[in-house]
């Protein structure tokens, strides 16, 4: 009878024969009839018909071997476990160093009857391994909060999209700060002694058993969040890009539901809402014609077709009045009715001049008088009073740009009118002044 053998190739592991105490090398005797412990003899006590105590040369045996195949023809058991046994040493995919620890297969022999027999075999996931079991296994103590087919994102620490992540590190599969962080402290100094009354036996245990309920609204929001793929958040702004306003409306407001239903549900509940939505505007549509008057899908066209007409001269009389409101004088009046004309009739208009009073530029700022002129040279003078700008507030403006030029090493006309709150025209105007006279250099 031939049994697959659990030793591994480190002699230290295999049983040493009861005969002459060697360590037994394949193919062994096991006797049948006694034990337990098993009585064990190598082929030459056998053939020597070794007896001890109860043990006689008479009594039924089992060959002990490995050399059969279990999963695939041409790979004996022992084989297999060899296999086995140097994936677990060398790990997963360093099929080179594998190779190399069996000495009997090639790389490619290696990777091909692992990845076919202990990767891709479907015996594990129907025979050996209900499905509800193995889902089971996969959701029940994982930190991992998105499907294993899709590939996370890696952003750079720090960035956006770091922080619309919440902290989550792609590298470990968890997050930086779990939910309810610190519901371990609350448990971190209960020792369970002998002399603990029962009332103090009660509170300890009652503090654990709280500490297990967080624990497992901790992974209740973790299985939420990897199911939903809320993770990927900007492939899933993506997907709600998809729907017009008014379902990326009702999906805002119904995303609080998702935690109570699975996340095939609530694509089927979001999708159901946008179909409505759009069977209700073919609805109105379809109702807009019928008031219209229109019976025939053939004549469909011709309304739509007459109804951007009709639009298009409402414009252009809306366009008119809107023009009108801003015109007060006669001669720009006919002037704008001219050049419609003649856009209307295919002529391109001539364009003149319309001379209008503009608004007069205010007068320099005077300075005389006003606190830190003295401080000011005579280009800074100049600035303040085109730029209208008191010299108190110019100094202050000027020591805030120039401390986040020496800090950054330069400085951006974006970062220049985030420093200072005032009209960006002003802030423009003092950041060119800075940037000629040397006092502060572009990023």
């Amino acid at each position: 009878m031939e049994r697959l053998t659990s030793f591994g190739n480190d002699p230290s592991d295999r049983p040493p024969c009861q005969g002459c105490s060697s360590y037994l090398v394949e193919p062994y005797i096991r006797c049948a009839e006694c034990g337990p412990p098993d009585f064990l003899l190598c082929l030459q006590c056998f053939t020597r018909g070794y007896e001890y105590k109860k043990h006689q040369s008479d009594h039924k045996y089992e060959i002990m071997t490995s050399d059969f195949p279990i999963l695939e023809a041409g790979w004996t058991a022992q084989e297999e476990m060899a296999l086995l046994e140097a994936v677990m040493d060398c790990g997963f995919g360093n099929w080179q160093d594998v190779a190399y620890q069996m000495r009997s297969r090639t790389k490619e022999e290696c990777e091909g009857h692992y990845m076919k027999n202990f990767i891709n075999n479907p015996l594990f996931s129907s025979t050996l391994l209900s499905p509800r079991h193995t889902e089971d296994a996969r959701v029940a103590d994982t930190a991992i909060p998105f499907k294993p087919t899709d590939d996370p994102p890696r952003p750079s620490f720090d960035s956006q999209l770091s922080r619309d992540m919440a902290g989550y590190m792609p590298a470990r599969a968890d997050f930086m700060e779990e939910f309810d962080n610190y519901a371990e402290w609350d448990l971190k100094d209960i020792d369970f002694v002998d002399d603990d009354s029962d009332i103090l036996h009660a509170l300890k245990s009652a503090v654990v058993d709280i500490y297990h309920s967080r624990l497992k609204e901790r992974q209740r929001r973790k299985k939420i969040i990897r199911d939903h793929g809320l993770i990927n958040l900007r492939r899933f702004q993506v997907l709600e890009r998809r729907y017009p306003k008014e379902v990326q409306d009702l999906y805002d407001i119904m995303r609080r539901f998702a935690r109570v239903v699975g996340p095939l549900e609530h694509d089927k509940f979001i999708e159901s809402h946008a179909l409505e939505f759009e069977l209700r505007k073919e609805i109105r549509r379809l109702q807009e014609f019928r008031r219209e008057g229109v019976q025939l899908f053939c004549g469909v066209r011709v309304y739509e077709r007459v109804r951007r007409v009709r639009e298009e001269e409402r414009r252009k009389r809306t366009a008119l009045c809107e023009a009108l409101q801003y015109v007060h004088d006669a001669r720009s009046c006919q002037q704008w009715l001219n050049k419609q004309a003649a856009i209307d009739a295919g002529i391109t208009p001539v364009v003149n001049t319309i001379t209008t009073s503009g608004r007069r530029s205010a007068p320099p700022l005077n300075l005389t008088g006003l606190p830190g002129t003295e401080k000011l040279n005579e280009r800074e003078k100049e600035l303040c009073q085109v730029v209208r700008l008191v010299p108190g507030a110019y100094l202050e403006y000027k020591q805030a740009l120039l401390s986040e030029c020496r800090r950054q090493g330069g400085l951006r006309l974006a970062q220049a009118r985030s420093l200072i709150k005032i009209d960006v025209n002003k802030t423009r105007k003092i950041y060119d002044f800075l940037i000629k006279e040397g006092y502060v250099n572009k990023a």
